[in-house]
């Protein structure tokens, strides 16, 4: 079951990617009335580049993620990924932005996380679920 719940997951990001690239995120920029980016980040073992689309808190100009993966009791693979990245590309409408990548230290990230959770009150269940805390990154737009 697990497999197949992965292939459907897999599946609605690659959709949720062309619907929001074909629009430019008029279509797929909003999720439960947070705003959505595209991330593109490098694979860590393969290098092979892979896109998924996130809800993203703006701080100050820059992108903040949480790798939430619904509450799972594991990382999802792209925040893996991140953790191994100094780089990535974000779209945000149809602007494509490069950023640097820095995983949020644990002040920066209850910080972070406190203020995802006044932004979308749905996020705070998603602790409940697991025993992990979730991790935050901050993307900072590269001049």
């Amino acid at each position: 079951m697990a497999d197949v719940q992965k292939a459907v997951m897999r599946a609605a990001g690659v959709a949720h990617t062309r619907l929001y690239r074909a629009t430019g995120g008029r279509l797929g920029g909003k999720v439960r009335g947070m705003p959505v980016l595209l991330l593109t980040v490098a694979g860590r073992r393969t290098g092979k580049m892979h896109t998924t689309p996130l809800a993203y808190l703006d701080s100050g100009g820059r992108y903040v993620v949480s790798g939430t993966a619904g509450g799972s009791y594991t990382e999802p693979q792209w925040f893996r990924n991140l953790r191994h990245a100094d780089r990535a590309v974000v779209e945000v409408g149809p602007r494509q932005v490069r950023v640097t990548v820095a995983i949020a230290a644990p002040a920066e990230r209850d910080m972070l996380w406190e203020q995802l959770v006044a932004r979308a009150p749905s996020f705070a269940g998603y602790e409940t679920k697991t025993e992990r805390e979730m991790p935050m990154a901050v993307l900072t737009p590269v001049p």
